[in-house]
């Protein structure tokens, strides 16, 4: 009779190959940079023929709507003449850079790292796992930064409660990585993700705006939820495995670590109370109808708050990085803060880079009508067939969790998906929010297994810490179980938000 262990050992070597293939495939890919540059000649050529076939559909405001040529010499003309302006337009462009600002300043002033250590600091052996998962869905305002702060925190953590720092490292990177669309705090992909859903919207209604809080209510309930589901798969699955025990020679961490000194709990104190006092002020500024921040009719939802929530939360980042700076010495003068502004936005510059091409791509399918014709002809197809909304919801979110294995970029895989299935979807009356937030669920279950992502790698290099032997495929069997489970369940709280029709966020219906 097979062992536990004797079975795993047999699945892991095909694991191995499996994860194999996906990085060779993927490798072969293009930079996204380039990668853009390669859809846009696809789509010159696509739109040449397509023109020259007459290819022609009506809009949904009953105007016929036919495919220009890019490789003519209207189509040079505007490639050329707009390139600045493409840029210059992207819709993401200002806000993201706005929202990194304020947020730069409050992971450089070492406010984030010292709440992601007070969040797993100090927590019972019995909730340690919710913790750490939980700090892991949180983490995400910090960016990138989350991986490389909280992943070898989650492994101190455990290993203060006399579990193994391993299992810790798991559960913080799959919490990151396969939760990474799931902030109950908005992030920097809010603001980026919303931007790029406003574009592919307006080619069906001009006037459409989606802001970075548009799904903020179901990404509160999705942090919590998934946190619920990594705690039930640790203790259940994981939990279990014989190989957790680190290697004998494995270094012996000083959990002092996790400590915060005196002026870092003075910092978080005063930061948590200009927080509390934001909040209050904005609450008393918003109460009467009659305020400047409400809209029409003294409407919360449509109003220059919520129009201008990203340079709230760029404020409001700042504002308690500042606090916090000052209390630990971060932040000596005022000379310090447009500093690590500038740090920011230099951390920023690949994306920016990328930007450019993903401007251009988008400004070039929507001159040529292309994302209008498959977005009509789709939303035709799915009337005429009668396939329920669900069951295209579950295509939608199949296909888009595969591409997200090879193309680990959600920017990228969003701005060369949201141009088809966002206007596909609005002509059968699903709200661009709800395309959104299906969207995030693919972006982020993947993740965590896929090699492509280079964090997949960092987390890697962190666990062989403790298990020089770990690989490729060590890693991933670890990750598997959590990201199919997280993604299972937070498939099915899509669609018991969306049969519930509970708001996404402000303003943004879920149908």
């Amino acid at each position: 009779m097979s062992t536990p262990a004797a079975t795993q050992d047999r699945e892991l070597p095909r694991l191995v190959r499996a994860m194999a293939v996906v990085e060779r495939v993927g490798n072969a890919l293009p930079h996204p940079f380039w990668l853009f540059w390669v859809l846009s000649a696809i789509l010159a050529v696509v739109s040449a023929g397509l023109a020259a076939a007459g290819v022609a559909v009506v809009a949904p405001d009953g105007e016929p709507v036919a495919v220009r040529n890019l490789l003519s010499g209207d189509g040079l003309a505007m490639a050329v003449s707009s390139m600045i302006e493409n840029f210059a337009q992207f819709p993401p462009m200002a806000t993201i850079v706005t929202v990194i600002m304020g947020v730069a300043v409050a992971e450089r002033s070492g406010l984030l790292a010292a709440a992601m250590r007070a969040g797993v600091a100090r927590v019972p052996a019995s909730l340690v796992v919710f913790a750490v998962a939980f700090a892991g869905t949180v983490a995400h305002v910090a960016s990138a930064a989350a991986y490389v702060i909280l992943v070898p925190l989650g492994g101190l953590a455990f290993r203060a409660v006399g579990r193994s720092p391993i299992l810790g490292i798991v559960v913080a990177y799959t919490a990151i990585a396969s939760g990474y669309d799931a902030s109950p705090v908005p992030t920097p992909n809010d603001a980026i993700f919303a931007g790029i859903t406003t574009a592919a919207a307006r080619i069906v209604d001009p006037a459409v705006v989606v802001t970075p809080v548009g799904n903020w209510f179901f990404n509160i309930a999705s942090s919590v939820v998934l946190a619920l589901v990594i705690t039930l798969v640790t203790r259940v699955v994981l939990a279990k495995r014989p190989d957790l025990d680190p290697d004998p020679d494995a270094p012996d961490d000083d959990v002092a670590g996790l400590s915060l000194s005196a002026a870092e709990r003075t910092g978080l104190r005063r930061a948590g109370w200009v927080l509390l006092g934001c909040a209050v002020l904005l609450a008393a500024v918003m109460a009467p109808e009659w305020s400047p921040l409400r809209g029409e009719n003294g409407s919360v939802v449509e109003s220059p708050l919520v129009e201008g929530i990203g340079a709230v939360i760029a404020l409001l980042f700042g504002l308690l990085g500042i606090v916090f700076g000052r209390a630990v010495g971060t932040i000596a003068t005022a000379a310090d803060v447009p500093k690590l502004m500038a740090d920011g936005i230099r951390q920023m510059a690949p994306v920016l880079a990328l930007f450019f091409a993903i401007a251009q791509f988008l400004a070039y399918f929507d001159w040529t009508h292309v994302g209008d014709v498959l977005a009509v002809v789709a939303a035709d197809a799915l009337r005429t067939t009668g396939v329920p909304i669900p069951v295209v919801f579950l295509m939608v979110l199949a296909v888009l969790t595969v591409v997200n294995v090879m193309v680990t970029s959600g920017t990228a895989m969003w701005s060369i998906a949201a141009p088809v299935i966002v206007p596909m979807l609005m002509l059968v009356e699903v709200p661009p929010e709800t395309t959104q937030a299906l969207f995030r669920i693919a972006d982020s279950g993947s993740t965590a297994i896929t090699p492509m992502s280079p964090y997949f790698v960092m987390a890697l290099g962190f666990l062989q810490r403790y298990r020089k032997d770990a690989g490729i495929g060590t890693l991933a069997s670890y990750t598997l179980p959590l990201a199919v489970a997280m993604t299972a369940v937070w498939t099915l709280l899509f669609f018991a938000w969306w049969a519930l029709g509970i708001p996404l966020g402000p303003g943004a219906p879920v149908r």
